[in-house]
């Protein structure tokens, strides 16, 4: 592993902002720390960086040992909300200062400065004053500054966080890509390796190879884009990606599995559940997915039918969303994403769904 965080942890006063926190990447690999505000994500990111000492636990770089090694001595790149750049000089002279200060010959900073320009799209702007950049222009130069040295480990704290929506959504795909290609010219093949933070899952999935999911000070969940979201561990990391219907379920039969939500019996896929240590009249959360309900008839022998009504109807354009209660004991909210192309009854009308026992999934109690 490049970068391999083992047990950190980190108070302020009597606040506990950090507990047991492991954090492995391979070489080449996008780590994404994803949380809300106050999860602990940026604390970890600067003890990473050499900027806030850790109370316990290490950290190693390329199996050597950096936990107090001084910020400048470390070799990482930083690329900060806020930029950071000069604004007396100009693109040019921004990129090129860190390897000024590392007494890099003219040539070669000449060669260097030109080359992290074109990768990250500002070919020919060296000339250009920072006040003559929009805010996109300015994060690519600060994402170039960093870059430039061909750093063993970049670490980005919420780089987009101050664009707006539209232009966050063009920079996070070219984000990934940069830092893809940017091993290859600057000497590293493997690709750069980055620790990314933010609080956005559209961006998190966006960039990341791997997703750390962080909450009150500690990794709830880790894994590729993919499987955070097709298998999210616990209510918080559901909640958290957008996902509602979360309740407590009890097991009530093997064979299929079954699970009760008061007088509702939902059958589960038996691969959802096989790995998992439940017994018979375990209680535990079960989420249901937004995609997992199909609208039918009343007639219909699907399983999983819920029966309902319609009580809100939205809009949104690849789909609309639902939402409904049903006539089961207890009574219960849900939220569906259904095709557009389905026509549903009026507000306040019964509806009929059938859930698909593969949308329905055990959760650890988090």
């Amino acid at each position: 592993m490049l970068l391999h965080c083992t047990d950190i942890e980190k108070s302020f006063g009597d606040q506990l902002v950090l507990r047991d926190v492991d954090l492995a990447l391979g070489a080449g690999e996008i780590g994404v720390l994803l949380g809300p505000s106050g999860c602990g994500k940026t604390t970890l990111l600067r003890i990473i960086a050499g900027l806030t000492l850790p109370d316990n636990g290490r950290i190693y770089l390329n199996d050597q040992d950096i936990t107090h090694q001084p910020v400048h001595q470390r070799g990482l790149g930083m690329v900060f909300q806020e930029y950071a750049l000069f604004p007396h000089k100009n693109v040019y002279q921004n990129v090129a200062f860190g390897l000024r200060m590392l007494h890099w010959e003219q040539a070669e900073i000449e060669e260097r400065v030109g080359q992290v320009l074109e990768l990250v799209g500002l070919a020919g702007f060296g000339s250009r004053l920072i006040h003559e950049l929009s805010g996109g222009e300015q994060q690519r130069v600060a994402l170039a500054r960093s870059l430039a040295p061909a750093p063993r480990l970049i670490l980005l704290d919420e780089p987009l966080g101050a664009l707006d929506r539209a232009l966050r959504e063009r920079l996070m795909l070219d984000l990934r890509q940069i830092l893809k290609n940017a091993g290859g010219m600057l000497g590293r093949p493997e690709g750069m390796t980055a620790v990314y933070v933010t609080h956005d899952q559209a961006e998190a999935f966006a960039i990341a190879d791997q997703i750390a999911v962080m909450n009150n000070g500690r990794i709830e969940q880790i894994g590729s884009p993919q499987a955070v979201y097709r298998q999210p561990a616990t209510p918080f990391v559901a909640r958290f990606l957008g996902m509602e219907d979360i309740f407590e379920a009890k097991l009530v039969a093997e064979n299929p599995p079954t699970v009760e939500i008061g007088d509702w019996r939902l059958e589960i896929a038996p691969l959802t559940i096989n790995n998992l240590p439940f017994t018979i009249k375990h209680s535990f959360p079960i989420l249901i997915r937004p995609e997992a309900a199909e609208l039918v008839t009343d007639e219909t022998e699907a399983v999983n039918v819920i029966n309902g009504r319609l009580l809100q109807h939205s809009f949104r354009g690849r789909y609309q969303l639902i939402t409904l209660t049903t006539s089961h004991q207890p009574p219960l909210t849900l939220k569906f994403e259904l095709e557009t192309a389905v026509t549903l009854p009026a507000l306040g009308q019964p509806i009929h769904l059938a859930i698909d026992p593969q949308g329905i999934l055990p959760l650890e109690s988090g």
